[in-house]
């Protein structure tokens, strides 16, 4: 019966043994700091997987394809997801899903630099099946497009079957863009826009918006995720991109807050990237010391002591205290010096009928290098605390010197 009870016993040790309890609290922190790193970063993590078309999207009618495209063949793409990112000099391409799309600060932001706004073509919506695709449901109206330039640029929208006859680039452009069109074909017509790209009626591929850096193309069948799958398409979209970069900027940038998918600054994200990430280190490291001295005592445990001490000792110490912190040390002097008048008539044996003036005279007689009443004179006399100690270690002295 001893027996199991020591096993059961030891058992329980163990479990709560200091490495045990240490391994909880490791797990628990690093559980902590994980939470806090994605409840940071989980929104850049999970936005852009919803089928639409914009640079995050692996669906047929987005343009994650382009964008791997061109960082595999050193163009250096980023996704903006803040309008801060609007004024970069670098080219920008925009990809509104719908004409409804409020276009009036990205343009102002972008007025002067190298700008490609790609127009909406396909009604989609998600499969319920394949998360991330799509199934087209047919072509956007023509008046979904050609609001979102309006109304400052006005556009007229048309489609037709193009018999993937080849586009005609103006002849300053790559050669690589006379690809044969995308079926069926979406063209605009407008006074507001230099032709670069025109299919084989003339109506306008890729365009200009005249006295800008803003490039306008229509159909983006040419550069979406269904656009690029062949090889020479794939060329052209990247020769596409090139051409359109006035700027000679190395850098391309495709914006997804028109989308819907900008993000605000998190102050939580703030803490994990510089220059805040040295003050967030920082604390970490003042918590680790601290927990490392809260777990390793430096020296013996040293007991409290109590506010109020007993016994005589501490009854003078607070009485001095008070003295001192009445600045009265100084007017002790005269007072010490009647302990020691006392002391010494019993002591010497003065008569006891004698005054303390006629008791300094008896003491004096006694002989020695000074005199007891010039000493009491002198305690009686300070004023200061150095003085007071001062007369009264000439008479502690005088007492000594007397008994020895």
């Amino acid at each position: 019966m001893s027996e199991v009870g020591v096993s059961r016993t030891g058992s329980a040790d163990r479990v709560f043994a200091p490495l045990t309890v240490a391994l909880l609290l490791i797990i628990g922190l690093i559980g902590f700091a994980g939470s806090l790193l994605l409840g940071a970063y989980a929104p850049d993590l999970n936005s852009g997987r919803n089928a639409g078309s914009h640079a995050l999207s692996n669906a047929a009618t987005g343009y994650a394809g382009i964008v791997e495209l061109a960082r595999a063949t050193g163009r250096h793409p980023r996704v903006l997801r803040a309008e801060d990112g609007w004024k970069t000099e670098d080219l920008v391409i925009a990809t509104p899903e719908h004409g409804a799309v409020a276009m009036g600060k990205f343009m102002a932001a972008r007025r002067g630099r190298a700008t490609l706004i790609v127009l909406p073509k396909w009604a989609t919506i998600a499969d319920d099946q394949t998360s991330g695709w799509v199934d087209v449901g047919g072509l956007l109206p023509a008046f979904d497009p050609a609001g979102v330039l309006a109304p400052a640029t006005v556009l007229k929208v048309t489609r037709r079957p193009s018999g993937a006859r080849p586009l005609h680039p103006v002849r300053w452009a790559p050669s690589s863009l006379a690809v044969s069109a995308p079926r069926p074909l979406r063209a605009v017509t407008s006074a507001a826009l230099i032709p670069l790209i025109t299919d084989d009626v003339g109506r306008i591929v890729l365009g200009q918006i005249r006295r800008t850096s803003t490039y306008v193309l229509t159909d983006p069948d040419l550069l979406n995720n269904h656009g690029i799958r062949r090889l020479d398409h794939a060329r052209a979209a990247l020769d596409l991109l090139d051409f359109v970069n006035s700027t000679g900027a190395r850098g391309i940038a495709f914006d997804v807050t028109l989308n819907g998918l900008g993000l605000a600054r998190s102050p939580l994200k703030l803490a994990f990237e510089p220059p805040f990430l040295a003050m967030t280190l920082a604390i970490v490291a003042a918590l680790a010391l601290v927990g490392w001295q809260a777990l390793v005592r430096f020296g013996a445990a040293r007991p409290r002591t109590r506010a109020i001490a007993f016994g005589k000792t501490a009854l003078i110490d607070n009485s001095a205290m008070i003295v001192r912190k009445a600045g009265r040390e100084g007017m002790l002097g005269g007072r010490y010096a009647v302990v020691i008048r006392e002391r010494a008539r019993t002591i010497f044996g003065v008569p006891v009928g004698l005054t303390d003036d006629e008791a300094d005279r008896y003491l004096d007689n006694l002989g020695g290098t000074t005199r007891f009443s010039t000493l009491v004179a002198d305690a009686g006399n300070a004023e200061h605390r150095a003085d007071m100690l001062a007369a009264a270690q000439a008479l502690y002295r005088w007492q000594q010197e007397k008994t020895q």
